[in-house]
Formats: structure tokens, sequence, C-alpha cells
């Protein structure tokens, strides 16, 4: 058994274009012989799939997750944006404090996390999700 991920790009007519592994990381860390001029200053819907493998063929689905990247003019991952995911990385993670105020109230992981849910995630369509998992298990429609 293995664990594995696939990204899918959900284009706007819903279609699904299945993006390697490889070119996903190469495109996360910016690097500078890759990029998609045809998303060119657009903001792009993707899926994380992680699925577990038996014999390299997928059995489960073990996580599905909905996220926007956002590109540059370039077709690049938007470096500004990228930076702003990162802070509020931090910000979701509740504060540690070992001295409770029962007056005030931590809320600021609670914005936080709604805040990067609104800009950086989406919900999608019960038939992409059908389309999703049509193409990884190979069920033809």
């Amino acid at each position: 058994m293995g664990v594995g991920l696939r990204i899918f790009i959900v284009n706007d007519d819903d279609s699904l274009e299945r993006l390697s592994l490889k070119k996903y990381e190469r495109l996360m860390q910016r690097a500078p012989d890759i990029s998609f001029p045809q998303y060119a200053g657009k903001r792009v819907r993707y899926a994380e799939v992680t699925i577990e493998f038996e014999n390299r063929k997928p059995v489960e689905i073990l996580r599905m997750e909905y996220f926007i990247m956002h590109f540059d003019s370039k077709g690049r991952i938007d470096g500004t944006v990228r930076d702003d995911i990162m802070s509020l990385g931090v910000n979701l993670t509740p504060p540690i404090y070992f001295k409770n105020d029962p007056v005030v109230i931590e809320a600021q992981h609670h914005f936080a996390k709604n805040r990067f849910d609104h800009q950086f995630r989406w919900r999608p369509t019960p038939d992409i999700e059908m389309a999703i998992l049509k193409s990884i298990f190979k069920i033809k429609p």
C-alpha cells in the first residue's frame, strides 16, 4: 500500500486537466522555467486529492481539498498572493497561553481561517467531484 497525490485544474467550463505532481511542485516553488500563459492574470480552481494505492491502483480517496491558484501576468504563481497565504497560515493556529483571561477571547485564528477559506478555497459541485472520481478510478461515462 502507498499514498499519492493527484492534482486537477478545474477550468472555467468545469472540465478537468490533470497536472503532474512534478509540474505542480515546480509551479509552487516558482521555478523560472515553468509557467501557464493560458492562466495569466487569472484565479484558477484546482483540487488536491490524496489517494491510497494498492499494487499501484487507487483503492480509496483519503482526502479531497479544493483551492484557488492566483497567476500573475506571466502565467506563474503570483508571489505576493503566495506570501499572503503563508502569513495567513501562521495565523491559523490558535495562540498558546498559559494564563487564561476570562474577559479576553482569542479569535484571531478563526478570522484568519475565514479569510483563508474565502480567498483561497472553493466548493465543488457534485458533477465536478464525480468527474474527479471517474478520472482517478478510470470509470467510463
